[in-house]
């Protein structure tokens, strides 16, 4: 899992590394200020990022925000799974399940 930066509001900020080819990194390496991309996180994605830990499913994820947001959470499993399979689409995850 990428490093990441939790805020004094609790919202996280993921540092994802601006070059990930070798090749780039040695290119460019002195010419970049920064390495890292921040990718900053609201409520939900925070609450998410943080409950990723390797060891809990994505139901189980959903059902611990479900109870920490409340009733009035909206289409909780629905708005957590589309947020975890983009962290996935971007290589920013993985899952247990795919790997086997």
């Amino acid at each position: 899992m990428h490093e990441h930066i939790i805020e004094e509001n609790k919202l996280v900020t993921v540092l994802v590394p601006r070059f990930t080819s070798k090749f780039w990194k040695k290119v460019l390496s002195g010419r970049v200020k920064n390495k890292f991309i921040n990718l900053n996180l609201d409520e939900l994605g925070s609450a998410t990022w943080l409950q990723i830990d390797g060891r809990k499913n994505v139901a189980q994820i959903c059902e611990d925000l479900t109870k920490h947001f409340g009733e009035d959470f909206v289409q909780a499993e629905e708005r957590i799974t589309k947020f975890m399979s983009q962290l996935y689409l971007n290589k920013m995850i993985t899952f247990k399940e795919l790997k086997k």
